[in-house]
């Protein structure tokens, strides 16, 4: 399972990026407003400056409702960079613009999945990659890892190539639940990221190592 990082912090980007670790971003409006970014140029010179330090897909969000506008949005969105992914929520107008982009060759983020059947219907639009939203549906008191199985499940016996990315991750332990579904992304926060990498038996153990090396060279 890859991994990418949810956020618009290029700093947080330039960080995760350096562990070696990380091989695409999710944006989103929210995460772009989060860090001050206001407007089409701002958001496009925000993607531009991510995909000098990333060399992998970068997710890039419309904001259209209408299925015209949508397309309008990912075909420009498609120039941006080397490597984007056009993230299209998993609406009527949706499908459309999924579809037609898709015809283009142009890849797609089916955005805000919250049923195997939307998933169904993103796979046979061309979506690249369907991203069910687990932190939400745990929010709402459902099985959000439940879904992800289930989408990678249904995908897997159907031989359908659309990927899974496991998105709206809280914690490190939903991107263990999210390997062991199957998922072949999981999209994180870098809080999440760090937590990834701490142990407290490392930490101890570093500590030791280090007290121990002293001692000796204390005695010498």
């Amino acid at each position: 399972m890859k991994l990418f990082l949810d956020t618009a912090n290029i700093q947080e980007i330039r960080l995760g990026a350096r562990l070696g670790v990380i091989s695409g971003v999710t944006t989103n409006p929210s995460l772009a407003a989060k860090e001050g970014i206001g407007g089409r140029e701002g958001y496009k010179a925000a993607v531009h400056e991510i995909a000098d330090i990333i060399d992998g897909p970068i997710s890039v969000e419309v904001v259209s409702q209408d299925a015209a506008g949508m397309i309008a949005e990912g075909r420009d969105i498609a120039e941006w960079v080397p490597n984007p992914w056009v993230k299209i929520p998993s609406t009527a107008a949706g499908f459309e613009a999924i579809a037609a982009l898709a015809r283009d060759g142009i890849k797609i983020n089916q955005t805000l999945c919250f049923s195997v059947n939307q998933a169904l219907l993103g796979a046979q639009a061309g979506s690249t990659v369907v991203s069910p939203f687990v932190g939400r549906l745990d929010d709402i008191g459902q099985d959000g890892m439940a879904l992800v199985a289930d989408i990678a499940n249904v995908y897997q016996r159907h031989n359908i190539k659309t990927m899974v990315m496991a998105a709206s991750v809280r914690h490190p332990r939903h991107c263990i639940l999210a390997a062991q579904a199957g998922a072949h992304i999981s999209t994180i926060p870098y809080t999440v990221l760090m937590q990834m990498v701490q142990h407290p038996l490392t930490d101890s153990g570093v500590a030791r190592f280090l007290q121990d090396w002293q001692k000796a060279g204390n005695r010498q």
